[in-house]
């Protein structure tokens, strides 16, 4: 069985939808879970092999609307290694 690893990221609102978008396109991500600076999960999304283009466009639109709602998060990406 593959190990998951978590990476934890500290990030302002305004630079969420641009950091998502690159850790998509680096791919061996397996989830995204978005926290707003108290803790609270915002949004959580699998990453499959395979999910690109249609499929992730509805994911990105709410990622956005939660970068303008939000001043900080925490951004938890998840990566099989």
């Amino acid at each position: 069985m593959a190990k998951v690893k978590k990476e934890k990221y500290e990030i302002r609102g305004e630079d969420l939808l641009k950091k998502v978008k690159d850790i998509v396109k680096e791919g061996n991500v397996t989830r995204i879970t978005i926290s707003d600076k108290k803790g609270k999960e915002l949004i959580s999304f699998p990453l499959t092999l395979g999910v690109i283009g249609a499929v992730i466009a509805p994911v990105l639109a709410a990622v956005g609307a939660i970068a303008a709602l939000v001043t900080e998060c925490t951004l938890t990406v998840e990566r099989k290694s």
